[in-house]
């Protein structure tokens, strides 16, 4: 029987499904290490755990090898810019923290004896021609287009952490994250639902790329959060696909937005950028057969906690 606390390393801890992590983790009554650079993370998405018995903030760039003292027992390595606006001004960051950072990590947790949980990412299915896309799509994937910084990044994370599995028998697992949203978004992140809000609050038309009629599956935040424990606490190494299947037109999304903020439905388009995936849906089947796990909150009411959330944070910093 375990007598010492339970400690959780969290690698961008200080990012939007970092810092509900830090938080959901906190309430369990663990001791959390946060962990990230600030390159896009925000202080202030975890300025309210500061105060927290058994939180601790590192300021560190996991491309460095990192010292922790005392037992770990899990480490979920979120760290990486993770939208496009972000990995396009950062190529060669977003590379290193998929490559070098994702090795320092396997490291550590192979040093503590600790279950090391990879946040991958769709992307590595790339502009998917499966649909919905399974575990075992090997994607349609351009290794040297716009967006390769970070699809061949968390590709050749998901490779080392299984080979850490393989060779040194490390605990690993994989989660694919399909698209996530939630309070404590950037709203210039770049991606399509704070730049909707954004829009929407501001009462601009909404700016959509291509036609508007390509998909996305979107997954509230909260939900991502209980599917990342789920898969942390189980024996499973995945991958695993981890999101919605509740799929939704961008035209849609804005739709949906429109109606919530009272917005008027206009469009601004432009060109649709290269290697944008047309369709984005996970089969789930998996995760709801190894973990039980299926998203409890839908769209409109995860749009709508969001849209509250961004009025509530622009009202604290206008």
């Amino acid at each position: 029987m375990r007598l010492d606390p339970i400690r959780v390393l969290v690698t961008g801890g200080a990012g939007f499904i970092g810092s509900a992590l830090c938080e959901r983790l906190l309430r369990d009554g663990l001791e959390v290490i946060c962990v990230d650079n600030f390159v896009t993370g925000r202080a202030a998405n975890i300025a309210h755990l500061l105060a927290v018995p058994g939180f601790r903030l590192v300021t560190h760039d996991v491309i460095e090898p990192l010292d922790l003292p005392g037992p770990l027992h899990e480490i979920f390595h979120l760290a990486s810019p993770a939208s496009p606006v972000d990995y396009q001004r950062l190529p060669l960051e977003t590379l290193r923290v998929g490559s070098a950072g994702t090795d320092n990590m396997l490291a550590l947790a192979r040093a503590k004896n600790a279950r090391f949980l990879l946040a991958s990412t769709s992307e590595v299915y790339g502009d998917p021609l499966e649909h919905p896309q399974r575990e075992a799509y090997l994607g349609n994937v351009n290794t040297v287009g716009p967006r390769s910084v970070y699809d061949e990044a968390k590709r050749y994370a998901e490779a080392i952490t299984a080979a850490y599995h393989r060779t040194y028998g490390t605990d690993t697992a994989i989660a694919r994250i399909f698209n996530t949203f939630g309070p404590r978004m950037r709203l210039n992140d770049g991606r399509v639902v704070p730049n909707f809000i954004a829009q929407a609050l501001a009462g601009k038309p909404f700016s959509v790329n291509g036609t508007g009629k390509q998909t996305r599956s979107l997954c509230y935040v909260d939900d991502m959060v209980e599917a990342l424990l789920s898969l942390m606490r189980s024996p499973h190494h995945g991958p695993v696909n981890l999101g919605s299947t509740e799929e939704m037109a961008v035209l849609d999304i804005a739709g949906l937005i429109a109606d919530q903020t009272g917005n008027p439905l206009r469009f601004v388009y432009a060109p649709l950028g290269q290697d944008d995936p047309e369709k984005r849906r996970p089969d789930t089947a998996l995760a709801h057969r190894l973990l039980g796990w299926s998203p409890a909150i839908g769209i409109p009411d995860g749009i709508a906690r969001t849209i509250s959330w961004f009025r509530t944070d622009l009202g604290r910093t206008s």
